[in-house]
């Protein structure tokens, strides 16, 4: 009688796990996926908000060095233009030229980088959005959180 009682026993507490319990189990664990990307979100965020300053100051900098070596070029094109024959002068108007050349790149790649770090700021920004309201929906906070 004993084992019977213990065996019945074991099938009611086998039978205890509701189908509200498995669906509040389920939300949790939709609402600790969704907690999770939205705090990897944040993270990234906050790395490229840091790396903003950065590349902003990399524009600038290459911006004045672009300039100054527009107007080394445009000094030596003009050396040159007096004396058209000069072989160093001409040699050091090319090389002015290639750094010109050169600086103006460089220029331009700060700025789309700069430009890029922006719309990936803008995307993030979305998903944060996104996750925020994904997590309200969802019921609010994780418990335990």
């Amino acid at each position: 009688m004993l084992t019977g009682m213990m065996l019945f026993c074991g099938i009611v507490s086998a039978q205890g796990v509701t189908k509200d319990s498995i669906s509040i189990l389920n939300n949790e664990k939709e609402k600790l996926k969704v907690a999770k990307s939205l705090n990897e979100h944040k993270l990234k965020l906050a790395k490229l908000e840091n790396d903003v300053a950065k590349y902003t100051d990399k524009v600038q900098k290459t911006s004045e060095e672009s300039q100054k070596a527009a107007d080394d070029n445009q000094e030596a094109a003009n050396d040159l233009s007096n004396d058209s024959q000069d072989k160093k002068k001409a040699k050091s108007a090319k090389k002015a030229a290639n750094n010109a050349l050169d600086n103006a790149k460089d220029a331009r790649n700060a700025n789309d980088k700069l430009k890029d770090l922006n719309k990936d700021i803008d995307d993030l920004k979305k998903k944060i959005r996104d996750d925020e309201q994904k997590l309200v929906a969802l019921g609010g906070a994780v418990a335990g959180i």
